[in-house]
């Protein structure tokens, strides 16, 4: 029987007069496999092509368990950034530059994981991981955008506990708001940079296959260098190049910034400003590891890896456990955001 009949079929109603009608939820499952099928076929068409996401689990049983997951980090990480948002506005004390980026970082985590997130919920239940060219195109600007923010952000944040440490006397006329100003945006139009070096490779896609299939849940950049109609030596060019210049040259002024951190540490003679100096920088420490650790990771290691789901397990870490954690780690570390937290607190209750 065909779905059209089955359709007409669905909407009779028994001798009871009891409404059978199952016309709206046959409808929707005919619209998503009509939807999946036509993805899958596109050849004919057009030339623009369709990119099929890798499944995190292909168990149907685990289908309900990593919505939930996903679902749950979505709403803890959207919960926590806000609250780092609204505390460091709320409270005059935290008007200082460390804690600006950190609300900066905050609302930057905030688009990041939603770039990907809600997108990975609805392909979970619809069990559609299908996207357009257009759509993966936007999803990978904005990832490029937010993540590149995210990475600046991190260095900035690491000059800016270099400063504080290391030239205390000129922490204020260095980190003065309209420097702050410069260099947040300095972040947005090197994120933009990093945009328009990877369009210049991923655009490249009118004469290639009309079924692309992505070992990742979401456009990830890699991954769209990897299946870019090019040879696999330019693509490793490309990817290394981008990936030296806006990853290894961050961890590079990082890597520095700390050094000096450390250098100055040492040779001080109180250990209450050596523990409220570690204090401080552990909990940025801890945020760079992990997403330098596993972003750059993914990055280089997509073209050599030989388990797709591996990879995309890895990307889990960097784009939504890191964006998801980094609140948490910053208010339990920082006995300041504490304080304003418990402020915040009294005020409601």
């Amino acid at each position: 029987m065909s779905v059209e009949a089955l359709l007409v079929t669905a909407a009779w109603k028994g001798p009871y007069e009891k409404d059978y009608n199952l016309v709206p939820w046959l409808t929707t499952f005919f619209v998503y496999s009509k939807r999946c099928a036509r993805n899958k076929n596109m050849g004919n068409v057009t030339s623009a092509p369709e990119f099929h996401f890798i499944q995190l689990s292909e168990d149907p049983d685990l289908q309900p368990v990593l919505f939930g997951l996903f679902l749950s980090m979505y709403i803890l990480a959207l919960f926590g950034n806000l609250l780092i948002i609204l505390t460091v506005s709320s409270d005059s004390h935290l008007h200082t530059p460390m804690y600006f980026f950190l609300s900066s970082l905050s609302m930057v985590d905030i688009g990041f994981i939603s770039t990907t997130v809600p997108r990975v919920i609805v392909d979970i239940q619809t069990h559609c991981p299908v996207i357009s060219y257009v759509g993966c195109l936007t999803q990978m600007s904005l990832f490029i955008i937010f993540g590149g923010m995210d990475n600046m952000l991190l260095v900035v944040m690491a000059y800016d506990r270099f400063v504080a440490i290391c030239h205390p006397l000129y922490y204020q006329v260095i980190m003065n708001p309209s420097r702050c100003g410069v260099l947040l945006l300095g972040c947005f139009l090197l994120s933009l940079l990093e945009l328009l070096l990877l369009y210049v490779a991923v655009l490249n896609f009118s004469n290639c296959e009309d079924y692309v299939e992505i070992s990742n849940f979401f456009c990830d950049p890699s991954e769209l260098l990897k299946v870019a109609c090019f040879d696999n030596f330019t693509s490793s060019i490309v990817r290394y190049c981008v990936g030296a210049l806006f990853g290894l040259l961050p961890i590079s002024g990082i890597i520095f910034s700390y050094y000096k951190i450390v250098s100055s540490i040492m040779r001080s003679s109180s250990s209450s400003g050596k523990q409220k100096t570690f204090s401080t920088c552990g909990s940025h420490l801890s945020i760079v590891c992990l997403f330098y650790g596993t972003g750059l990771g993914v990055y280089f290691s997509s073209s050599l890896s030989h388990s797709p789901r591996s990879v995309a397990v890895a990307s889990v870490m960097y784009t939504v456990v890191t964006p998801m954690l980094n609140p948490f780690i910053y208010s339990l570390r920082n006995k300041d955001i504490k304080t304003a937290l418990r402020k915040i607190l009294s005020r409601v209750f």
